[in-house]
C-alpha cells in the first residue's frame, strides 16, 4: 500500500479556471516548501508544460483511453515518485468524457480509478446562489466521486460572494478559497487552446504571480487536509525499464534526435523515458535555429506543436531541412506525429518544408478533435499490420493527400498517414506508455541504423556583409545589406537630396536642444495635414515607437500580423511577450489578402498598405472590412507618401477600432531622425499616448514632422511620388523584359523572384539588394529592389545580366 496525498482540481465545464487554479496551487504549495507532482487528465500537452514550470518536475498525463485503465494508478505513482503531494488537473467538465461511453476517460472516471478527492472550481463571475445548486449537483451525481470542497473563481463584490458562500453552506461543501477577478493572470490562447508555456515569454513570472495569488486567497492548510484524506493505493509504480529492454549491452547509446523549441512542444515525458530505458540517448534539437541534426543521430522523433505559427521561420532554416531530408533518405528511422507530419510535407501554408512526404499542408476552417482506436494498415517502422492502438488527434490543418500508398493507420473507413520501413508519420498522437511495443520497435531500428553524418555545406559565396545566417530575421534591416563600393538598391530611402526648407528646419531645431522637446506643435501640424482632431493624433519617434506602444497597449489574446510585411510590428509584439499569429499573403494570388484568412478571434490585426516588401496596395474597403467589435486594426502606411494622390489611405477616415501608422523617414531621406506618427480612433490614440514615454520624440523629429506635413511640403511630396512612379515603371519594365517574376508595386521598391543565390551573386558584382527570406512567407529566391533613377537602374540590369541570373527561378 502506498500513501500519496493527492487531489483533483475539476469544474462543472471548461472555461471555469481549472488551469489557473491548478497551476497556481502547484506553485503555491511548492513555494510553501512541498515537493509537488503535477498531472493532467486527458491527452493535452499544453497544461503539463505550465505544471512543469510550477513544480520543477515533468508534467504528466493520466488518460485511460491512451494508456488503459490498468496503467493509470501505476503511472500516477511513477510521476509522483518522491513527491509530497500530487495535484491532478481535470479536463472539460467533471463528468465529460468520450461521447457515447458514459463518461469514459472523464475527470470523474480518473478520480474514481485513483480514489482521489475532488476540489471543484466554479466561475462565479455571473452567478449568485445558483453556485450552490451547481456544486450540490456535481457532488451527488455519482456516488463514486467524492467532491471534498469548492473554490470560487472570478469572484466580484463581497456582498455577492457572501451570498454564494451562504448557498454552499446549505450543501455541506466547504469553501476552500475565493479567487478575485484579475485579468493579469489570464493565459493567452490560439486556435488549439492555450499558448504553450515554452512559447510564452514571461511564463515563469506569470506562474509565480499565480502562486502568490493562490497562497493569498486559498486555504492551503484545508486543501492539504483534503489531499491527505485520500486513501492509500494498492499498486506498483510504473517503470519504463519493465516495459522495454535495452537492445545492446555495450556502452554505445545511439542518439535519437527529438525536436523541441517553440515550434515542437508536444511530447509525453514517458516517451523519452522509454527510449532511454531502451538504451538510446535522447538529444533535443530546435528546428527553428539549429543548422543540422545532432551529431551521431541514428533516430529522429518529431512530435507535436505549432509549426503553422512558425512556418516561415522553419522554412528559412534550409540547412536543417536539407540535413533532415538527407538523413531520412539514408534510412534513419523517423517518427513524426502531427506537427512532425507537417514538417516533413512539401509545404505548409505555402512555406516550403522538408519535402520528404508527397503532401502539402494548409490551415483549414474546421478543427479535427477525435479520440479514436486506430488499426495499423501495414507492417512498418512502428507497427505490425492489423495491430490496434488508441490515440488522439487535435489539429486545424489538412494534408493533401491524407495518406500515402502505404498508409500508417486505418481509422474507421479512413486511411491516414504515411508508413514505411524507416518512416512513420500521421496526425495521430499515441502515448507510448500505453503501447510500449512501439518504443521497443523504434529503439530496435535505431540500434540497427547507420550513424547519420552531416553533409558538408557547399562553399559559401565570399561576401562581407551581411552574413548568410541572420541572427534575428525579424530585426534584419536593409541597412546591413549595403557596404563601401556597392550600389545601394537595398534601402528604401528616396534617392535625392533633402529640400532646402527641410534642411533649414533641422538646423534650427538644434537651437532648442537645451530644452525638453514639446511635441504639441507637431501634433497640430499632423492634425491639419489629415483633417483630424488633436485627440486623434500622436507624434512618435518613428514607426518603431508606434509599434512598440501598440504591442504594449493591452494583453492581446490573439494578435495577427499579415505577412510578408515589415517585421518590426511582429518583433515588437514578441518582445512584449505576445505570441503572434501569422496570416500569409501568397505570391500565386499576387500577395493579395484573403480577409477570410484572418481568424475571427483576432483582437489585433496589423497590415501594411502599401506593404513592405511586396508593394501591394490593398483596397481601402478590404481594410475597413477587417474591423470587428473588440478588435484593433493597425494599418502601416509608411510608404503611402510614394503613392500618387495617396490612393487608398485611411489616414483621414474616422473609423472606430482603426489606427494608421505613418513614417516620414524614407520619403524625405531622414531615417536617422526617427519621425513618425499615429492617427485614428481617438480612444485608442489616447490610450497609446498614456503609455508613451515623456519627451520620446526629439526636437529634430518634431521640426521635421512640422515641416514635412506643412503646405510647403505638399508640392514637393507630390513631385517625389510622381518621380518614384516613373522610376518604378522603368525597373518593372526591365524585369518584365527579362522574363523575371515580380510583384507589381505601388511602393518605392519592387519584390522580384531572381532565383536562389541571386542576392549573393549581385553583391559579387557590386550591387546590394535586400534579401527577402527574412520576411515571413518568402524564401531566398526573392529579393527586394529599391526604386532608383534609370541610369542607376541600368547599372543594376548590367550586373544582373552579367551574373547570368536569368535561368528559371527556383
Amino acid at each position: 500500500m502506498v500513501a500519496l496525498p493527492r487531489l483533483v482540481v475539476a469544474a462543472p465545464s471548461t472555461g471555469q479556471g481549472k488551469t489557473t487554479i491548478a497551476t497556481g496551487l502547484m506553485a503555491a504549495l511548492r513555494i510553501a516548501g512541498h515537493e509537488v507532482s503535477g498531472h493532467k487528465v486527458g491527452p493535452d500537452y499544453i497544461d503539463p508544460g505550465y505544471h512543469a514550470l510550477a513544480t520543477g518536475r515533468p508534467g504528466r498525463n493520466l488518460d485511460p483511453h491512451l494508456v488503459g485503465e490498468e496503467r493509470l494508478v501505476p503511472m500516477l505513482l511513477h510521476g509522483a515518485s518522491g513527491a509530497d503531494i500530487a495535484v491532478i488537473e481535470g479536463v472539460m467538465g467533471l463528468y465529460d468524457g468520450r461521447l457515447g461511453t458514459d463518461g469514459f476517460a472523464s475527470t470523474a472516471h480518473v478520480a474514481t480509478l485513483t480514489r482521489t478527492p475532488v476540489v471543484l472550481v466554479i466561475d462565479v463571475a455571473k452567478l449568485s446562489r445558483s453556485a450552490g445548486a451547481i456544486a450540490l449537483g456535481m457532488a451527488t451525481f455519482d456516488a463514486g466521486v467524492r467532491v471534498a470542497g469548492v473554490v470560487l473563481n472570478q469572484a466580484g463584490s463581497d456582498r455577492n460572494t457572501a451570498e454564494i458562500i451562504g448557498s454552499l453552506e446549505q450543501t455541506g461543501l466547504p469553501v476552500l478559497g475565493v479567487m478575485p477577478r484579475d485579468v493579469r493572470l489570464s493565459t493567452p490562447s490560439r486556435h488549439l487552446g492555450l499558448v504553450p508555456a515554452a512559447e510564452r515569454d514571461g511564463s515563469i513570472r506569470m506562474i509565480e504571480q499565480l502562486g502568490e495569488q493562490v497562497a493569498r486567497h486559498l486555504d492551503l492548510d484545508a486543501i492539504l487536509e483534503v489531499a491527505r484524506s485520500a486513501p492509500h493505493l494498492d499498486a506498483e509504480s510504473w517503470s519504463p525499464a519493465r516495459e522495454v529492454m535495452s537492445v545492446d549491452a555495450s556502452d554505445h547509446r545511439p542518439v535519437v534526435a527529438m525536436a523541441g523549441g517553440r515550434a515542437f512542444t508536444f511530447r509525453y515525458a514517458e516517451t523519452e523515458e522509454l527510449l532511454t530505458a531502451a538504451g538510446c540517448e535522447v538529444v533535443t534539437f530546435d528546428p527553428l535555429v539549429d543548422p543540422a541534426l545532432p551529431a551521431g543521430t541514428q533516430g529522429i522523433y518529431l512530435g507535436g506543436g505549432f509549426p503553422e505559427v512558425y512556418a516561415a521561420e522553419l522554412a528559412a532554416n534550409r540547412g536543417l531541412l536539407d540535413d533532415l531530408r538527407s538523413a531520412v533518405a539514408a534510412g534513419i528511422p523517423t517518427v513524426a506525429e502531427c506537427a512532425g507530419l507537417l514538417y516533413l510535407a512539401e509545404s505548409l501554408d505555402g512555406a516550403p518544408m522538408a519535402g520528404i512526404l508527397p503532401a502539402t499542408a494548409a490551415m483549414a476552417g474546421r478543427l479535427v478533435l477525435r479520440y479514436p482506436a486506430a488499426v495499423a494498415a501495414t507492417d512498418s517502422l512502428l507497427t505490425k499490420a492489423g495491430e490496434e492502438v488508441t490515440g488522439h488527434e487535435f489539429h486545424r490543418t489538412r494534408t493533401s493527400p491524407a495518406a500515402g500508398e502505404s498508409a500508417a493507420w486505418a481509422i474507421g473507413d479512413e486511411s491516414v498517414g504515411y508508413a514505411s520501413g524507416n518512416l512513420h508519420a500521421s496526425y495521430l498522437h499515441v502515448h507510448w506508455a500505453g503501447h510500449p511495443q512501439l518504443a521497443q520497435r523504434f529503439a530496435d531500428a535505431v540500434y540497427a541504423a547507420p550513424m547519420h553524418v552531416v553533409s558538408p555545406a557547399p562553399p559559401a559565396v565570399p561576401v562581407t556583409r551581411p552574413r548568410d545566417r541572420v541572427a534575428d530575421p525579424l530585426r534584419h534591416h536593409g541597412d546591413v545589406e549595403t557596404g563601401e563600393g556597392l550600389l545601394d538598391f537595398a534601402v528604401n530611402v528616396y534617392d535625392g537630396g533633402r529640400p532646402a526648407w527641410l534642411e533649414r528646419a533641422l538646423r534650427e531645431s538644434l537651437t532648442a536642444a537645451a530644452a525638453y522637446p514639446d511635441a504639441e506643435p507637431a501634433r497640430a501640424a499632423i492634425a491639419q495635414r489629415h483633417g483630424r482632431e488633436l485627440e486623434e493624433v500622436l507624434p512618435t519617434a518613428g514607426a518603431a515607437e508606434a509599434f512598440t506602444l501598440i504591442a504594449q497597449l493591452r494583453p492581446w489574446r490573439r494578435p495577427v500580423v499579415v505577412h510578408p510585411q515589415f517585421t518590426e510590428p511582429h518583433a515588437a509584439l514578441e518582445q512584449a511577450g505576445h505570441t503572434v499569429t501569422t496570416v500569409l499573403c501568397r505570391p500565386e494570388n499576387g500577395f493579395a489578402l484573403d480577409p477570410d484568412a484572418v481568424p475571427d478571434d483576432a483582437d489585433l490585426v496589423v497590415i501594411g498598405n502599401p506593404t513592405n516588401p511586396t508593394g501591394v496596395l490593398h483596397p481601402a474597403d478590404l481594410l475597413r472590412g477587417l474591423r470587428r467589435r473588440g478588435r484593433l486594426v493597425v494599418v502601416d502606411e509608411a510608404f503611402m507618401d510614394a503613392v500618387p494622390g495617396e490612393t487608398g489611405s485611411l489616414a483621414r477616415e474616422r473609423l472606430k477600432g482603426l489606427v494608421v501608422v505613418r513614417s516620414l523617414t524614407k520619403h524625405w531621406s531622414i531615417p536617422g531622425i526617427r519621425a513618425g506618427y499615429i492617427v485614428g480612433d481617438r480612444t485608442q490614440v489616447r490610450w497609446l499616448a498614456d503609455r508613451q514615454t515623456p519627451w520620446s520624440v526629439s526636437a529634430p523629429a518634431i521640426a521635421a514632422t512640422i515641416a514635412c506635413t506643412s503646405r510647403t511640403a505638399t508640392p514637393e511630396a507630390r513631385d517625389r511620388a510622381a518621380t518614384l512612379a516613373r522610376w518604378r515603371d522603368f525597373l518593372e519594365g526591365g524585369l518584365r523584359g527579362r522574363g523575371i517574376d515580380y510583384a507589381p508595386s505601388a511602393a518605392p521598391f519592387v519584390l522580384a523572384r531572381l532565383g536562389r543565390g541571386a542576392h549573393a551573386a549581385l553583391r559579387e558584382r557590386g550591387v546590394a539588394v535586400r534579401r527577402a527570406d527574412t520576411f515571413p512567407g518568402l524564401d531566398s529566391a526573392w529579393v527586394r529592389i529599391a526604386v532608383r533613377p534609370p541610369g542607376m537602374t541600368n547599372q543594376f540590369f548590367t550586373a544582373l545580366d552579367a551574373a547570368r541570373l536569368l535561368q528559371p527561378t527556383s
